[in-house]
C-alpha cells in the first residue's frame, strides 16, 4: 500500500496546487460530505443525479445555477482537467484543416487538441525578459503587430486563443485584445486556468475573461480556486459559438464515468466564491500575500513582481543560482514549490491560512544564500528564436502519423520536427510537430538544454 503510506504519512509545507492547501481552504460543504461515511459520496450518472452533458438531473440543475450565478449563458464542469475542456474548446471553434491564432506560451495540451482535431497552430510571439527567462503577456500594440503580419502573410484564422493569466502570475488588460480579436468576427477563447479567483472582480486582481466577454473560458478549480485536483469548469457566452458544439466537443474528451466527488467539488467551490465567507477568504489571502511579499522584499530576498499576489516568485537568477538549484534546496527543508525555472522559483501560496510563511521563507532563504558561495548575477537568458508569426510546414496530425527517424539535435537543421519538446512543467512547447527547424532553433535548444536538467533531449523524431 505504498500510495496510502505516502499520503498518510507525507509532511511538507506545499506551496504548490492545488490551491486548497492540503484540505484547509476546502468549501465547507464539501468538507461536510468527506465527513460523512466513506465512500457515500461514489456514485454513477443516476437519472436523478446526472452528469455534465445530460440535461436533467443534480448536476445540470448545478451548472445552470453556476453560469446564472456568474452572469453567463453555459457552463460545464470537468473531471479531466483544465486540459480536457481546453482542447474541447478548440473544436468547438475550429474544423479540421483550418487554424487558429495563439501565442507562443500555450499550454501543450493546445497543440495536442490541433493534432488531435488537424488544426493548425498559428503561434504568435511575445515579448520577453531575458532577466528572469520569462514571457511577458502582450499589450494591445503588440496585437495590432501581430494582427497586420496575418494580414500581409494573408492566414485564415477561424479562431483566437489567449493566455491569461501566466504560470507565473503576469497578468494584462484583456479588455482592448478581446475587441480587437472579435472586431475580426473571432470567438475567443481564453485559458484562465490560472486566475479562476479572478472572477470575484476584486479592484486587487486583474479583470476575468468573463468580465471582457470572452467567448469560450476555462478555469482549472484546483489551480486558483478551492477544487480537488482534476476540477475545472468551461464557461460560454455570447452567440459565436454553438453550446451544443461545445456539448459534442467534451463528449469526446470527457469520461462517461465522471467522478461524482469532482463534480461536487467544481459545485462547492463555485458556490463558495458567491458567498460573502468566500469573499473575505480570498481578500484576506491576498492581504496576507502582499503583506510576505513586502517583508521578502525588504529583507533582501529577491523577488518578481507579478499582478497575481498568490503567485510568488523567487529572482534566483539575482543570486547566481537556478530555480532548480533552489528548489533542490528548499524540498530538502520540506517546502514544496509550483515551478522551478532556470531563473527562477514561484511558489503557489494558495488559500488556505499561511500566517508564519514569511519567517519560513526568509530563514530558508539566508541559510540557502550563507551555504552557497556568493556567485554573480546569472547572465541574461537567450531571447527565443520565433519569428512573430509562425506556423508549422505540414500538420501536427500529419507529422505525428508519418514516418519519422531519430536524430541528434545538432544534425536536425532542414528537418521537420515530429516531437513536441516541451518542459514540464510549465508546459510549453518548445518545438511542436511539424515546425521546420532552423539553425535558431537548435542554437537555442542546445542553450536550454544546458538550463532544463534532463528536460531537453539529446535526439528529437522528425519526419524521415
Amino acid at each position: 500500500m505504498q500510495i496510502s503510506s505516502f499520503l498518510r504519512g507525507y509532511k511538507a509545507r506545499n506551496l504548490c496546487f492545488p490551491s486548497h492547501s492540503r484540505g484547509r481552504a476546502l468549501p465547507t460543504d464539501l468538507k461536510k460530505l468527506l465527513q460523512r461515511r466513506p465512500g457515500i459520496w461514489d456514485l454513477p450518472e443516476l437519472p436523478s443525479f446526472g452528469g455534465p452533458l445530460i440535461s436533467d438531473g443534480a448536476v445540470a440543475d448545478s451548472q445552470r445555477f453556476s453560469a446564472r450565478s456568474f452572469d453567463v449563458d453555459h457552463c460545464w464542469y470537468g473531471v479531466n482537467g483544465a486540459t480536457g475542456l481546453l482542447q474541447s474548446a478548440i473544436l468547438s471553434v475550429a474544423k479540421p484543416g483550418s487554424a487558429v491564432l495563439a501565442p507562443r506560451n500555450v499550454h501543450r495540451s493546445v497543440i495536442q487538441a490541433c493534432a488531435l482535431g488537424d488544426i493548425t497552430p498559428v503561434l504568435f510571439d511575445l515579448p520577453f525578459n531575458s532577466d528572469t527567462g520569462h514571457f511577458q503577456p502582450p499589450n494591445v500594440s503588440w496585437m495590432k503587430k501581430v494582427l497586420d503580419k496575418l494580414e500581409i502573410d494573408k492566414f485564415e484564422i477561424e479562431a483566437a486563443i489567449l493566455v491569461n493569466p501566466f504560470y507565473q502570475g503576469y497578468s494584462v488588460d484583456l479588455t482592448p485584445l478581446v475587441e480587437l480579436l472579435h472586431s475580426k468576427n473571432w470567438p475567443v477563447i481564453i485559458d484562465e486556468s490560472h486566475g479562476s479567483h479572478f472572477v470575484l472582480g476584486l479592484d486587487e486582481l486583474p479583470k476575468s475573461g468573463l468580465k471582457v466577454r470572452a467567448d469560450l473560458v476555462v478555469h482549472s478549480l484546483h489551480k486558483s480556486s478551492t477544487g480537488l485536483s482534476q476540477t475545472a469548469v468551461l464557461w460560454l457566452q455570447g452567440n459565436r459559438v454553438d453550446p451544443m458544439t461545445v456539448e459534442r466537443s467534451i463528449g469526446l474528451f470527457q469520461t462517461t464515468s465522471p467522478s461524482s466527488l469532482l463534480l461536487a467539488s467544481c459545485e462547492a467551490s463555485l458556490r463558495e466564491w458567491q458567498t460573502p465567507q468566500g469573499e473575505r477568504k480570498l481578500i484576506s489571502r491576498i492581504s496576507s500575500a502582499k503583506k510576505i511579499f513586502s517583508n521578502l522584499q525588504k529583507n533582501g530576498v529577491p523577488l518578481v513582481e507579478t499582478q497575481d499576489p498568490l503567485r510568488l516568485v523567487l529572482h534566483t537568477a539575482k543570486s547566481g543560482l537556478t530555480g532548480f538549484q533552489v528548489d533542490e534546496w528548499m524540498m530538502a527543508k520540506g517546502i514544496v514549490a509550483e515551478l522551478p525555472e532556470p531563473g527562477s522559483l514561484t511558489f503557489c501560496l494558495g488559500l488556505g491560512s499561511q500566517r508564519d510563511l514569511f519567517k519560513l521563507l526568509l530563514k530558508n532563504w539566508q541559510k540557502l544564500i550563507s551555504f552557497f558561495p556568493r556567485k554573480p548575477i546569472l547572465p541574461p537568458f537567450s531571447t527565443p528564436p520565433f519569428s512573430l508569426i509562425s506556423r508549422p510546414e505540414i500538420s501536427c496530425l500529419s507529422a505525428l502519423t508519418s514516418s519519422q527517424k531519430i536524430v541528434g539535435i545538432e544534425d536536425a537543421l532542414g528537418e521537420i520536427s515530429a516531437d513536441l519538446i516541451c518542459p514540464y512543467p510549465p508546459g510549453i512547447p518548445m518545438l511542436i510537430p511539424g515546425e521546420l527547424i532552423e539553425k535558431g532553433h537548435i542554437d537555442w535548444l542546445l542553450d536550454q538544454r544546458n538550463l532544463w536538467p534532463d528536460q531537453i533531449p539529446t535526439e528529437i523524431k522528425v519526419l524521415a
